[in-house]
């Protein structure tokens, strides 16, 4: 479907613009495998998307290019064919779902694209993006269900294999399968012993689900802040793809890319989007099904949007037990809290939010309850605390580890 011919061809032409980005071996991320991060989160547009996009634009004839492109995507592809786009002199319309982030937005027009929001997802968006190519007989670069958007992808794996010959396991974000079905066609034409995992957000498993029931599956609806794959139907090609060369799709929790995020950040000093953590957060909780092995993933985009950021750190510190929320019951009188902060304190937790409150309907006139938010180093850390205050007669109401 995809020879190794056209991926070189794909790697001699991005070599005029595309970074041949670092792989960054990792020692925090596992302790069972060898783990290495393809640092898609730094090339030229902040993801993987512009070889795609670039290597499509450059194969156009002169005439398509008289007549512009027209895309759709959720930021990341919209930036790639933006880029593309003003290197090669052409026009580009683009489409992208309003619920986008803004960053996304502003980087893509940045690149002197038209922009055109559209309310909905990625697969609202290309509906409008269909109906202006019919109007307009601009070309269409489809995000991922195109052979040349699908070779430009396979040149990270050239560069992988370049880096580091020892490769047992590629780990991959899925959204359409653009990015998977490049890399897997690659790796299995080159060293088909070496394994392709890819990886989906929980609730925004369509190539999951359809390869599970042997056919495209539409899902009713996509939730994830993983933004880049939120994809409600795989393509025709990427299907075809991932059926023949991916060895297993995982998934992954909301919660589980939040930490992925995280740890990149604290621990590597990288930032990810949700979509480009995706890799790192299967490794991340031991959904690989290998042990001492050497393991890349790639780090697919680094675009996230600076307004859920917080969020982010903040869903991933809560996962992981470095912030944590209890309730205790106390009387309501003096030197309560400064008794209840005294342990805390003495254990090395730190208290960074206090709510009092007193007693409602049904309990005793004197009670009232204190709500603790507080950084701990882990769950371990957490449970220690929260055992003290018990041995000290406090009545523990709820806690959220």
């Amino acid at each position: 479907m995809l020879k190794l011919d056209k991926i070189y061809d794909a790697k001699n032409i991005l070599s005029k613009i595309a970074r041949v980005t670092n792989l960054v071996e990792s020692k925090f991320l596992s302790t069972t495998n060898h783990v290495y991060l393809k640092s898609e989160n730094l090339q030229l547009t902040g993801s993987f998307k512009l070889r795609g996009a670039y290597y499509k634009i450059a194969k156009l004839s002169q005439e398509e290019k008289n007549n512009g492109v027209i895309a759709c995507s959720a930021g990341n592809h919209a930036q790639g064919v933006a880029l593309a786009s003003r290197e090669n002199g052409i026009k580009a319309t683009i489409f992208i779902p309003s619920t986008a982030p803004i960053s996304k937005v502003e980087a893509t027009k940045s690149y002197g694209a038209d922009v055109k929001l559209i309310d909905g997802v990625y697969d609202d968006a290309y509906n409008a993006a269909i109906e202006f190519q019919k109007e307009t007989n601009g070309t269409f670069i489809h995000p991922f269900n195109d052979i040349d958007v699908i070779a430009g992808q396979g040149t990270i794996a050239l560069e992988v294999f370049e880096q580091l010959n020892a490769i047992d396991a590629i780990v991959v974000p899925i959204g359409g399968g653009g990015l998977i079905s490049g890399i897997a066609a690659t790796v299995k034409q080159l060293k088909p012993s070496c394994k392709v995992y890819g990886v989906q957000a929980e609730k925004a498993g369509s190539m999951y689900e359809s390869l599970k029931q042997n056919k495209r599956v539409e899902l009713h609806s996509v939730a994830t802040f993983a933004d880049g794959t939120a994809v409600k139907l795989p393509g025709e090609l990427t299907f075809e793809f991932c059926k023949n060369y991916v060895d297993e799709i995982i998934t992954v929790s909301e919660d589980e890319i939040a930490t992925a995020v995280l740890t990149l950040m604290e621990k590597e000093k990288m930032v990810a989007e949700g979509a480009g953590a995706l890799s790192v957060a299967a490794v991340l909780f031991n959904k690989i099904p290998l042990q001492g092995k050497n393991v890349v993933c790639v780090v697919s985009g680094g675009n996230i949007d600076v307004n859920i950021l917080s969020r982010v750190i903040n869903r991933g510190l809560l996962k992981t037990g470095r912030l944590s929320n209890l309730t205790v019951e106390l009387l309501d009188k003096p030197g309560q809290l400064r008794d209840v902060s005294t342990i805390i304190a003495e254990l090395g937790a730190n208290v960074i939010r206090v709510r009092h409150n007193q007693g409602g309907e049904g309990t005793d006139i004197n009670d009232c309850y204190l709500k603790i938010s507080m950084e701990t180093r882990d769950f371990n850390h957490f449970n220690q605390v929260k055992q003290a205050l018990i041995d000290k007669g406090y009545v523990i109401l709820s806690s959220a580890e």
